[in-house]
This record gives C-alpha cells, sequence and structure tokens, in this order.
C-alpha cells in the first residue's frame, strides 16, 4: 500500500495528524498540509474503511496520533472504529454554491448524492431558481453506484459531491463535480489542531483555550456605552437582573456586545464578592467531542489522551461565580441533555466517573440565532430553553441606536490609538461629528465589533500620518464597505451580486477566511455564517 513518508523523529511537541482519504481529497489534503506543516506533524494515510481503521489501530499501539481527519463516509466509519479524535471535513454552504455553479455550466440536469442526508435546502433553491436537481444518498458504495446508475438512467449528465462520488460519476461516463474548497479543508485542519491543543494541555492546572476562559469579569455597567434611551434600558435591567439567582438568557447579534453584558450582570450581583470566578465557554467553537468533558470533566482514562488524576470541568471551575455559555444554540443535542440535568440536580458527574459532585453556579447563556425556532424543529430541548431562559434579554443592534454611533466611534479610536502609542488630533469631536452622517449611514451587521474594528484600521493609517484629517473621504478610502447603504445580504445561492462580492473577497485572499474576515470587518465566525446560509 501507497503510505507516505512518516513524521521525522524531531517532531517533538507538535501535534500529530493523520489525513485519511481514498479519492481526490488527497490531493487537495496534500495541498493544505503544506501550510500547516509547521505547526504539526502531518502524515497523509492513502487508506479507507476498515483497512484504514486497522492500519491506525495497529499503529496507535506503539506511535502517537493526536487527532485524525477524513471526510464523508469514511471519516463517519472510522469515528466509532478508532481510539483517535475525529476531525470530519465537511462541505461548506459556499463550496455547494459553487459546485452548483460549475454543474450548471455542464447541464441544467444536476445530481447531487450526498452521505446519509439530502440537503433540504437544494429542494427550495431548486424551486426558487428553476432548476432541476436530483438528490440521492449513500452509505456504502454500492449504494453510491446505484445512485449513480439510477441518475444516469434518468438523463442527468452531472453529478456534485464528495470525491467517492465523483469518482464513480467518471467511471459511469458522467461530469463529476467535487464539492470540497481549500476554505473547507482549512477549517478542517483548524479544528484538528484546537482539538490536539485541548488533549496536550497537561501541565496546566487551569485550562485555557481560545473558546474557554477563566478570567475573572473585567467589565462592568460603565463597559455598556452609549446615551440612546435604548442602552439606558439595558443597563437597568442588568441591575435588576444581576439581583437575581436566575438563568439568563442573552440574544443578540453577532458583535452586539453579548458577553460584555453577561460580565456586566456577574459584577453588579452578589457573586462579584470574594472576586468570585466568571468562567466563559463558547459552545460553538469546541469540537464536539471535547465540549461534553470541558464543560463537565473526567476521570482519568476515560479517553485517549485523559489528563493524569482526572480533569475539573468548567462548572466546577465556576463554583460559586458565574458560568457563560456563549453560542448556546450550537450545543450538541445530546449534551443538552445532559446540561439540563446538571442544571436541575446542581450537581456534575465527570466523563467517566461516578460520584455526583455538588455546584452552585449562576448560569448565564447567551445566542445569536432564534432559539424558540430551533425547538420547533427539534434541534433544541423545549426544557432546557425554559431552563436557561428565566430571564430573557435581547440587546439592541447599533443600526437600531444610530445617535451612540458617533460616540462610540471617537471612544473606540481613541483607544485604539492609544494602543499604538499615538495621540488623537486636538480636533478630533469635530471630525467624528463629520463623518457622523456617513457612519450612521451604514448597517453595521457586525454591531459594536465591527465598529471597533473599523477604528483599528483607522488608527494604523492615522498612526502612520499624523498630519492626515479624519474626513469622510479619507474614511472611506480605509472603508469602502461604508459606502453600502442596505444591510449585508445574506449569502445566497446561486451567485446574486451580494454573494459575487462575497466570493470576490475569498477570492481574493486566496480563501483564508481569516483575511476575509478581517478586510469585511467581521468575526470569522460571523462570516462562515453567512457562508453557510447559503447551503
Amino acid at each position: 500500500m501507497n503510505h507516505s513518508t512518516r513524521p521525522p523523529a524531531d517532531a517533538g511537541d507538535k501535534p500529530v495528524i493523520w489525513t485519511v482519504s481514498v479519492s481526490r481529497l488527497s490531493d487537495l489534503f496534500r495541498d493544505i498540509t503544506l501550510e500547516y506543516d509547521h505547526l504539526a506533524a502531518i502524515e497523509p494515510l492513502h487508506l479507507g474503511f476498515d483497512e484504514a481503521a486497522r492500519h491506525i489501530r495497529e499503529r496507535m499501539a506503539s506511535e502517537r496520533c493526536d487527532v485524525v481527519i477524513a471526510a464523508g463516509s469514511n471519516a463517519a466509519y472510522l469515528k466509532g472504529r478508532v481510539s483517535a479524535p475525529v476531525v470530519v471535513a465537511k462541505a461548506s454552504g459556499f463550496d455547494v454554491m459553487q459546485a452548483l455553479a460549475r454543474a450548471r455550466r455542464v447541464s441544467q440536469r444536476i445530481g447531487v448524492i450526498s452521505y446519509q442526508a439530502q440537503l433540504p435546502e437544494l429542494a427550495e433553491f431548486a424551486s426558487t431558481f428553476g432548476v432541476d436537481i436530483a438528490q440521492r444518498t449513500y452509505v456504502t458504495e454500492e449504494d453510491a453506484r446505484a445512485g449513480i446508475n439510477e441518475l444516469k438512467a434518468a438523463g442527468v449528465q452531472v453529478i456534485v459531491g464528495a470525491g467517492l462520488i465523483t469518482d464513480l460519476a467518471e467511471e459511469a461516463g458522467l461530469t463529476g463535480v467535487f464539492l470540497y474548497s481549500a476554505a473547507s479543508i482549512r477549517q478542517a485542519f483548524d479544528d484538528a489542531l484546537e482539538m490536539a491543543r485541548l488533549t496536550h494541555l497537561e501541565s496546566s492546572r487551569v485550562r485555557r483555550t481560545p473558546a474557554t476562559d477563566t478570567r475573572r469579569a473585567r467589565r462592568g455597567l460603565n463597559d455598556l456605552r452609549g446615551d440612546s434611551g435604548a442602552m439606558e434600558r439595558l443597563r437597568q435591567t442588568v441591575v435588576l437582573y444581576a439581583r437575581s439567582p436566575a438563568t439568563v438568557l442573552i440574544q443578540g447579534e453577532t458583535g452586539s456586545g453579548k458577553e460584555l453584558v453577561a460580565q456586566a450582570i456577574h459584577r453588579e450581583g452578589p457573586r462579584r464578592a470574594a472576586n468570585r470566578p466568571f468562567v466563559a465557554v463558547n459552545c460553538g467553537a469546541i469540537a464536539e467531542s471535547l465540549l461534553e468533558s470541558e464543560l463537565f470533566g473526567h476521570e482519568e482514562g476515560a479517553f485517549t489522551g485523559a489528563r493524569r488524576g482526572g480533569h475539573a470541568g468548567l462548572f466546577e471551575a465556576a463554583n460559586g461565580g458565574t458560568l457563560f455559555l456563549d453560542e448556546i444554540g450550537e450545543m450538541p443535542l445530546a449534551l443538552q441533555t445532559r446540561l439540563l440535568r446538571v442544571l436541575e440536580e446542581r450537581e456534575v458527574v465527570r466523563v467517566g466517573g461516578t460520584r455526583p459532585v455538588p455546584i452552585e453556579v449562576r448560569v448565564v447563556s447567551a445566542t445569536h440565532c432564534d432559539l424558540e425556532a430551533r425547538v420547533r424543529e427539534g434541534r433544541f430541548r423545549a426544557d432546557l430553553f425554559y431552563r436557561l431562559a428565566v430571564l430573557r434579554l435581547t440587546l439592541p443592534a447599533l443600526r437600531a441606536r444610530p445617535q451612540d454611533i458617533a460616540a462610540l466611534a471617537e471612544w473606540s479610536l481613541k483607544n485604539a490609538l492609544a494602543a499604538l502609542g499615538a495621540r488623537p488630533h486636538p480636533n478630533l469631536h469635530a471630525e467624528i461629528t463629520a463623518c457622523a452622517p456617513l457612519l450612521e449611514a451604514y448597517s453595521w451587521p457586525g454591531n459594536v465589533r465591527e465598529l471597533r474594528n473599523l477604528t483599528e484600521r483607522l488608527a494604523l493609517f492615522l498612526a502612520a500620518e499624523p498630519l492626515q484629517a479624519l474626513t469622510p473621504g479619507f474614511v472611506l478610502s480605509v472603508a469602502p464597505e461604508l459606502a453600502q447603504r442596505e444591510p449585508a445580504a445574506v449569502f445566497a445561492l446561486p451567485s446574486p451580486a451580494p454573494a459575487e462580492s462575497l466570493a470576490d473577497v475569498l477570492a481574493r485572499f486566496g480563501g483564508q477566511r481569516d483575511l476575509a474576515a478581517r478586510h469585511l470587518g467581521i468575526s470569522r465566525t460571523t462570516l462562515w455564517r453567512r457562508l453557510k446560509a447559503g447551503g
């Protein structure tokens, strides 16, 4: 069997990642590996299914592998058969859009074959745009062949799918359109690195990851800035809610300051006494396989890589204080059941353990999505929703309080200049006032976070050119997105103008979402959501 050279012996403490594929996905894995080989020891395995599982088990008896990356049916097969965590490379909404656009250039009749389940969004897309899309699913290679033969007999000439599907389609004399993009594979590598980091923080007494934070709450009521009526009502509600130990659900758009409000509730209440902990975790930023042990802790030997002696989870770390569950809507259903039990019993049992640990924690959660809609769709437990939402708080979008924008911009710009060691112009207030109509006309889809990103960008130019006046023309030259007068459209299939603009930005930066998001003044998570919304 053709295997690549194994990682060098001096890989040291680098994470060890194995990629598994027998299709054309191998080429994409190989190309992306070149971008990550300085961060991890990465080895491709050109194997599939039982052969891959057996090979991995045999080697892990004497070798270390931190994470396996695979896709589709191969990933599903490996998940329950190897002890190493498996990161599943998933196609994004942007990938689907691009693939359908390429397929449509071949034929008006398009076949889409997906693993296990159909893509429900495609039915609506097909009727909206008048595209003839026939969907099939597969579990085994035999299923895939049968689906392709059925579509071919029906006159379909082009098939969209993963590597196995496109290979089989071309064997059958059809055109295969590969679904995955480099950006999606980069995301899988990013997830794998994060998973490896989380499983190897053995030497730290307290875990600190990009998605978890055990700091004390540093922000309070004074940090909820703005003189509008909406912000005044928000501050009053924070003070009121801080008096109660009940759970709070904070709803608001991305970048509207949900964690800031959670910290303020913590600091204004009795739990600030004796410097009690404020622990934050982003439920959408930690791999599902690790979120359970992060929240509830684990006993020694509970899983591969489990810390010797076990590990206290975030509920235990927040005991006596506040646990902030950001992006609660992204929590998997299986963990929702465990979370509900912890909230009701006021005790937690670690993964792999049997002894309940009593806890006294106030839970504040936040979401950007419509949780009630997810309850109706069966994606979020109704009993957990009502348990988390005893008190509810909806944050105003920045565009809903335009009278606050200029003052926020001035305050953020002063802070950004100070961070660069630069002084603001003596007439900065007057310059910001002159720019206010431009700032207020923009929709700010990224809210206060987007405004802060913009001021940091402006500060770089102003610090480099101290004599540059802050005029509307200068602001537009640095932030041309402000010329948009309508809210940014959700990314849609196949490619109307707003989608083209997002695609152009991604193309300009070679598919690198970090750079594209920074250019747009939004977070990478927001960019991902807009892309996914189209699929």
